[in-house]
């Protein structure tokens, strides 16, 4: 099973289109990362973005976004509705498959102790990261924002960051970090401007002052709509379902002769979201979430579809993406036999090549759809008809980039291999064949991609481009050749076949 962390960072900019783009790059150009969504609210004054992969991916796509808006985002001019006291608000990690609390816990550590060092921003854990209990609850740790903890942080020893200086960073200001299950971000709309209303409603349901176990409210006015609104976190919306938060908030809105105009989800959620709020207000009787047909098509995408798509008359996926699919596995499994030779209490003789693994199996999975893409865009420029002017050089241009993708994963690839050569040199018995398979499929994806190099040097009019690409693609398979012999070599040799 691969280890999928979810990533949610807040950043204190909703305005700013360009800004918040800038910190959607870095997070998208970390190998192994996944972004799924970004959302941005002008009257809250703030962005929310969403993206999945790896722990030590993951890991360094948060530091990376909190580097850019650092560099970017200056909180001594920033205003808006919802409460904040960093340029990177806040960095949850949560649990998605293949890893526990404990160890989103142990990212939240890391990555603020990186945040902290690095970016001299200081940081304070929440949530499961928590350091002590007063600052379980995000509202707590922020409590007083920007303006009132850069006047307490290094004084108030109550208010000490857990990482970092003991001084708020006089533009980025400080942020938590810590680890948490899925929550959803959810806002009711009234039909008033009454921002005592608002809040009044979110008194009654949140769970400090004596409301719903698992809600965190307040109430805000959005004056670009005339209105206000009850803004929610959901920490457990299993527990605490959201239609029945709405019916209270409805129910206390009537109290003030207010109803309710609309509500909203900031960022996603998940799927049983939807399924409990149906069943409750169509009264379904014994519903079950496996009734809905999109769950079961969706635990086929990731297999059977893949292979459908291939065996599809259609030219892609094609070889090129099957070769890049081929390394990805070879990755996938160093990634495996590099895990299983870590001791419970002490990280093994092959801990520092998890991460190379995955950051490989990031950029292989890339270039299973980018080389159908670059298929795609050639077979598009000779659609294009004759009274293009252009036609010929975004020909030339599409060939170009269709062999330069598969020569990616020749590289790639290799890249793959010698980390199988380390795999096989110091693994466990028990894993030896695991890295041979492992190297014997980096094998078969760089001689895959280079038949797909190949194949688009004739469609090349630049005799240098044939050239350059022809000489790489052979000096990659006579490496890729050389280091699947040696791991050959070495596994049967530890197995007592040499």
């Amino acid at each position: 099973m691969p280890r999928i962390v979810e990533c949610v960072p807040n950043f204190s900019e909703g305005r700013r289109p360009e800004t918040v783009n800038s910190i959607c790059a870095q997070i998208a150009a970390v190998p192994g990362v996944r972004l799924l969504d970004h959302e941005m609210d002008a009257a809250h004054n703030r962005a929310v973005i969403t993206f999945i992969g790896s722990p030590s991916a993951c890991a360094r796509a948060a530091v990376a976004a909190a580097a850019k808006a650092a560099e970017l985002i200056d909180l001594n001019h920033h205003k808006g509705e919802h409460p904040r006291m960093g340029a990177t608000d806040v960095i949850p990690f949560v649990p998605v498959a293949g890893v526990t609390m404990d160890d989103c816990v142990a990212l939240a550590k890391q990555v603020g102790q990186e945040i902290g060092n690095k970016l001299g921003i200081p940081v304070f854990l929440y949530g499961k990261a928590a350091s002590r209990s007063e600052r379980e609850s995000l509202p707590d740790v922020r409590k007083g924002e920007f303006e009132g903890l850069r006047d307490l942080i290094g004084k108030d020893p109550g208010r000490a960051p857990d990482f970092g200086p003991d001084r708020i960073h006089p533009t980025a200001g400080c942020t938590a970090v810590g680890a948490r299950e899925f929550l959803i971000a959810y806002n009711i709309y009234l039909n008033t401007s009454d921002k005592a209303i608002a809040q009044s409603i979110a008194k009654a349901i949140r769970f400090s002052s004596g409301g719903f176990r698992y809600v965190q409210a307040a109430g805000f006015e959005i004056a670009d709509r005339h209105c206000v609104q009850v803004s929610m976190n959901l920490t457990n919306p299993k527990q605490t379902p959201a239609h029945r938060v709405l019916e209270t908030v409805r129910r206390e809105a009537a109290r003030y002769g207010v109803s309710i105009t609309s509500s909203e989800v900031v960022g996603l959620a998940p799927l049983h979201f939807v399924s409990d709020t149906a069943e409750h207000y169509l009264q379904i009787e014994r519903w079950k979430s496996a009734q809905i047909l999109e769950t079961h098509l969706l635990e086929e995408e990731t297999t059977s579809g893949f292979l459908e798509s291939i065996a599809a008359r259609t030219p892609t996926p094609g070889g090129g993406s099957v070769a890049a699919y081929a390394g990805a596995m070879a990755a996938a499994l160093l990634a495996m036999v590099a895990r299983l030779n870590d001791k419970k209490t002490e990280a093994g003789p092959l801990h520092d090549l998890i991460e190379r693994a995955e950051a490989l199996l990031g950029r292989l999975h890339r270039l299973v759809t980018e080389d159908a893409q670059a298929f795609n865009a050639v077979m598009a420029s000779f659609k294009l008809p004759d009274t293009d002017a252009e036609k010929s050089a975004k020909q030339q241009a599409a060939t170009l980039q269709a062999a330069r993708v598969p020569l990616d994963t020749m590289r790639t690839a290799c890249s793959a291999l010698e980390l199988s050569v380390e795999a096989a040199e110091k693994s466990k018995d028990n894993c030896l064949s695991d890295a041979g398979v492992a190297a014997y499929l980096a094998h078969a994806a760089a001689a895959s991609a280079r038949l797909n190099v190949l194949i688009n040097l004739p469609g090349l009019k630049d005799a240098d481009q044939k050239k350059t690409l022809s000489a790489e693609a052979e000096q990659l398979m006579t490496k890729a050749r050389s280091l699947s012999a040696k791991v050959e070599g070495i596994v049967s040799r530890r197995m007592g076949q040499a």
